[in-house]
């Protein structure tokens, strides 16, 4: 399992880099590889994804999610990963966003993409088209404004 962590920093307020991010079906403008995600309901997603051109798919529950700090997920099948994304006011215009992912990568092409280090150049690469994304945008495209406590053991 590898861990990647990949910050930036937003020239927008933190409501508006997190409501962008609860726009899950947005993540293909700015996340290479991503072809569609769904949003289920308040904490399902289901994730068409090409992978050096073979089609993934997959379901994530949100596991934890709090306005203007978190969302954390796990995948259900498939892939097996998990991350949090949190949000840092800066100031009232400046967000950092950071992503901390872990990814147990499945198959040749997934475990060789790992080892050459291709997974974090992509996120990094991402989280850099977000910020271009939002900034561009200059506000979200919409958000959810709910909170999902983390399950209890």
């Amino acid at each position: 399992m590898s861990t990647i962590t990949e910050e930036v920093d937003v020239d927008v307020p933190v409501r508006v880099a997190y409501d962008q991010w609860t726009q899950f079906e947005t993540f293909p403008k700015f996340m290479e590889g991503v072809r569609e995600i769904r949003q289920l309901d308040d904490t399902h997603t289901h994730w068409v994804l090409d992978i050096a051109g073979q089609t993934r798919e997959f379901d994530a529950t949100i596991t934890e999610q709090h306005p203007d700090e978190r969302v954390a997920w796990h995948s259900d099948a498939g892939p097996d990963h998990a991350g949090v994304i949190t949000f840092h006011r800066l100031d009232d215009a400046h967000t950092r966003v950071t992503a901390q992912m872990d990814i147990d990568p499945d198959g040749f092409v997934e475990n060789a993409a790992d080892k050459l280090g291709v997974l974090g150049h992509r996120v990094k690469a991402d989280m850099k088209k977000f910020k271009h994304f939002i900034e561009e945008r200059g506000a979200e495209t919409g958000g959810w404004r709910g909170d999902v406590d983390r399950p209890t053991p």
